[in-house]
């Protein structure tokens, strides 16, 4: 089931991509779905780069929700394989650039060959302190929250339920694709997030992109339930 991973404060906000587009990206311009998902892998690298020089702290991505078991064996498989060959090509990458990469979701599903790389991923990468990289493959919210609440002694609280779940809140929540729901991703820790939401296909997110996230963010007010600060001054 789920591993909780020791999590750490890096500076700088808690930003989560739900990586939303690559099929319809390959398709548009007739090519195989697998092909979608190659330029989406390319996607996240830019996007982790830019993450890092942009006052990122800490990006939780959306690699593999539970539920895309359901699609066919052939792109489940190839996925898989992607990612193995993601994690090898770029962890030289994050190693130099200070990123550290852990995994959330469950582990006892993936292909064995995964795991290896998984593990050593996690291991080469944890003294970075720049960017905390977290991928979710094998990840569904409800059903984290469910283990969270049936461990031995769990308590009923927020505070207990947070830290049993290891995952800080969400400041900003992008989401490609055009596509405006959460799809069972943080849902807990997304509780007061900034949503954004943006009709670019996953392939095509740049720099700029989470640029254009980032500044709208900052635009906004956050007020977690309270007053705005003009109206509070005033009594």
């Amino acid at each position: 089931m789920n591993r909780s991973v020791p999590y750490t404060f890096p500076c700088g906000i808690h930003a989560a991509i739900i990586m939303d587009g690559n099929g319809r990206w390959a398709l548009r311009r007739g090519l195989p779905r697998l092909a979608g998902h190659r330029a989406g892998a390319e996607a996240l690298r830019r996007t982790v780069e830019a993450a890092v020089d942009q006052g990122i702290g800490t990006l939780t991505v959306y690699a593999f929700s539970s539920d895309n078991w359901n699609r066919p064996k052939e792109e489940v498989g190839a996925l898989m394989q992607l990612l193995r060959t993601w994690l090898r090509s770029e962890m030289r990458r994050c190693v130099d650039n200070g990123v550290r990469v852990t995994f959330i979701g469950r582990r006892d599903r993936l292909p064995r060959l995964l795991l290896p790389a998984i593990e050593e991923c996690e291991s080469r990468t944890a003294p970075g302190a720049r960017l905390h990289l977290r991928l979710a493959v094998d990840y569904s919210a409800r059903d984290q929250l469910l283990e969270a609440a049936r461990r031995p002694g769990a308590t009923a609280n927020r505070a207990a339920l947070s830290h049993a779940l290891g995952s800080p809140d969400v400041d900003l929540l992008i989401r490609t694709g055009g596509e405006q729901r959460l799809s069972d991703f943080l849902l807990w820790e997304c509780a007061y997030a900034e949503l954004y939401f943006t009709p670019r296909l996953w392939p095509d997110f740049s720099a700029e992109d989470l640029s254009q996230a980032l500044a709208e963010f900052y635009a906004r007010e956050r007020r977690f339930g309270g007053l705005p600060a003009v109206v509070s001054s005033r009594g």
